[in-house]
């Protein structure tokens, strides 16, 4: 997968995954594949946000707020789970529109 969003690119859950809560985080099953996922309290928070088209900029800057986190290693945190969940099928990036 070619994964070269812009800040403005969102991101969204797709709906072949079901979640429960497990621990402090998230246990993910991917419907189409059955294969489980786990992730850890700030992943869950990120999972939270993307129920609705989000923006990656708007992702990161949310995650920022609530966690006291460097800005160049969250951006990389970010993304790194953002491509994960898109490879594995349990996020789909939609490019912004230009109008």
């Amino acid at each position: 997968m070619n994964w070269n969003p812009s800040e403005h690119d969102c991101v969204k859950a797709t709906k072949d995954a079901v979640a429960c809560e497990f621990g402090d985080g998230l246990a993910l099953l991917n419907l189409k594949s059955n294969i489980y996922y786990s992730l850890n309290g700030v992943g869950a928070f990120i999972w939270e946000l993307i129920q609705e088209p989000k923006p990656i900029a708007d992702i990161r800057s949310a995650v920022l707020a609530r966690y006291n986190v460097d800005a160049e290693r969250c951006k990389a945190d970010v993304d790194a789970l953002l491509k994960g969940l898109a490879e594995n099928g349990l996020a789909r990036l939609e490019h912004e529109a230009l109008v």
